[in-house]
């Protein structure tokens, strides 16, 4: 499941709280739900997706919740619940127990404000943000020895929440410092040791919206165009953002939920999922379909009672989108959304030399009623030379391997550095969406093979001298 953070399209300060928040691996689901009574009191309820239906579990405590609580489903089954209580914030987690609820008390942040970030890739740890006016405490919620723990202070105020990795290493968090917000990089395996991540102009406000790890897509809101727009990038890559026109539709919000997992190293064919929202409030919210390699975004229907906000996309390629009716309070879409393949896509990254393969193998005999020209044999069989890079040297769309983090936590601009190419702001304007294919691919490493579209080579062996190799045709 791709990760992403939450956010308010019209007021970028305030967190947009999703109706439903699902866990890493897609098995559960935790919302806040409200009785049928005169007082419509909240309850915690936990959905379960992984089974052949979905169903839902209600895990009502010994008092009506607060519109405020906030949980986070965790892949083992229990709910983590974070309560304000005065001056701090209690966090407990919630099982069934039968026809009740049980609950076991982690302990209490003291905190003005304390936010949960969204679930961890593994699903097993749960972490939360404390801003403050100059800075901002990380802690670990769950998964630590002994209830809460503190993991770093981060100068400056800190919202959002994007993970970077599979392995839940990376976090990525919007910080607001100077006047300015960027988007910094926490290396939570080196104490909380950060460093810049996003940064498209000096005066620019760059934001992290979303971060699929199998692509290496990156969904960014920045106001360095000159007002706020949603644009992409890949991670890893020095090839400038760039804003496709069909991403700021007129009067309307557009916020991504969702990315196609498995597209690995492919961020041009990865397809997103987007919440749409009038502005004017007129309508409820719909869906959004789009992805780098196409130029227009597909607007579609959604189930009645859709939890807005809320979905996930399979490994099959499917999009589930929950939904709760009177009718059917527990119920997941399914959504067969046909991309079709990405056409015409060619490498935009810079290719290594490669050694050469050596010689040619014996060809097979061809028949002669497939009309191929006899072989030459005044021809010589010649070595496959060698692939060469661009000659321009252009900054190549590799991505760093992991332990590349330990040169961001030094204070090294990673995807958001500019290069001379970018120097007039690192911004690319899709205004006719003429070509989005142009950012690189987020390579791990350079290519070790031919590009797909070379034909694939005989299998190498032992060189056969011209006069043995069998011909054609005499």
């Amino acid at each position: 499941m791709t990760i992403c953070a939450t956010e308010d399209a019209t007021k970028l300060d305030s967190p947009h709280r999703t109706a439903l928040t699902i866990a890493a691996d897609g098995s559960y689901a935790a919302r806040l739900a409200r009785h049928d009574d005169a007082a419509g009191s909240w309850f915690p309820e936990r959905w379960t997706l992984s089974g052949p239906e979905p169903y839902a579990v209600p895990l009502p405590g010994s008092q009506p919740e607060e519109p405020d609580s906030q949980l986070l489903p965790l892949t083992d089954g229990r709910v983590l619940i974070v309560r304000r209580v005065a001056d701090r914030f209690a966090c407990s987690l919630l099982y069934p127990t039968g026809p009740g609820t049980g609950e076991l008390l982690l302990g209490a942040v003291e905190a003005a404000e304390l936010t949960l970030l969204p679930p961890t890739p593994g699903g097993s740890l749960g972490y939360a943000l404390a801003p403050e006016a100059h800075r901002t405490v990380l802690w670990l919620m769950h998964g630590g020895a002994h209830g809460p723990e503190r993991v770093t202070e981060i100068p400056g105020r800190c919202s959002g929440g994007v993970w970077l990795d599979r392995a839940g290493r990376l976090l990525a968090l919007d910080r607001e410092w100077d006047g300015r917000t960027k988007t910094v990089l926490v290396d939570l395996e080196r104490g909380g040791a950060t460093g810049p991540l996003l940064q498209i102009t000096e005066d620019s406000n760059d934001r992290l919206l979303l971060a699929d790890p199998d692509s290496g897509l990156l969904l960014v809101r920045s106001d360095a165009p000159g007002h706020d727009r949603l644009g992409w990038g890949v991670l890893g890559s020095s090839r400038p953002v760039r804003f496709p026109e069909c991403l700021r539709p007129a009067g309307t919000s557009v916020t991504p939920f969702a990315a196609q997992p498995g597209q690995m190293l492919a961020p041009e064919s990865c397809a997103v999922a987007f919440r749409m929202d009038r502005m004017d409030a007129v309508s409820g919210a719909w869906l959004g379909v789009w992805r780098p390699s196409g130029r227009e975004l597909r607007q579609l229907p959604v189930p009645e009672g859709w939890l807005a906000g809320a979905g996930l996309w399979t490994a099959a390629g499917e999009l589930l989108l929950p939904y709760a009716t009177d009718a059917e309070p527990c119920g997941v879409a399914r959504m067969a959304i046909p991309l079709g393949p990405v056409e015409g896509a060619e490498p935009a990254g810079a290719v290594r030399q490669v050694e050469p393969v050596g010689a040619v193998g014996p060809a097979e005999p061809v028949g002669p009623e497939r009309g191929v020209e006899p072989v030459c044999a005044q021809r010589p069989v010649e070595l496959m030379r060698p692939v060469q890079g661009p000659a321009s040297g252009a900054g190549g769309g590799e991505r760093p391997p992991a332990a590349g983090a330990d040169k961001v936590a030094g204070g090294g601009i990673v995807p958001g550095a500019r290069t001379s190419a970018e120097a007039a702001g690192g911004i690319v304007l899709d205004a006719g969406d003429t070509d989005n294919r142009s950012t690189a691919s987020a390579q791990l490493r350079a290519l070790d093979a031919e590009p797909q579209r070379a034909p694939a080579h005989p299998q190498m062996c032992r060189p056969v001298p011209l006069q043995q190799a069998p011909l054609a045709a005499r």
